[in-house]
């Protein structure tokens, strides 16, 4: 999650737009995205457009820190939902 979300770091993304990328569901996305704003690791606001209000999610400068040092070291690195838990 935060290597995708670092692909781009200065571009705002929203939820869909994650889970199609990341390829998981809502279910584990939205908590996911959660404790990493909880974390202070990523950056969460409302925008309101015509259609309805959307979450848009950018990277902290520490969830930028992270992302490099979990791609730094990818053997390290677990999945998201165990890096989280």
């Amino acid at each position: 999650m935060l290597c995708e979300l670092a692909a781009e770091p200065s571009v705002g993304r929203y939820g869909y737009e994650l889970a199609r990328a990341t390829r998981l569901a809502s279910g584990t996305l939205y908590p996911i995205l959660m404790r990493l704003e909880e974390r202070g690791l990523l950056e969460a606001r409302w925008e309101f457009t015509e259609r309805r209000p959307r979450h848009v999610y950018r990277l902290t400068s520490d969830g930028l820190a992270a992302a490099h040092a979990a791609h730094a070291a990818p053997s390290l690195s677990v999945s998201g939902k165990e890096a989280l838990a």
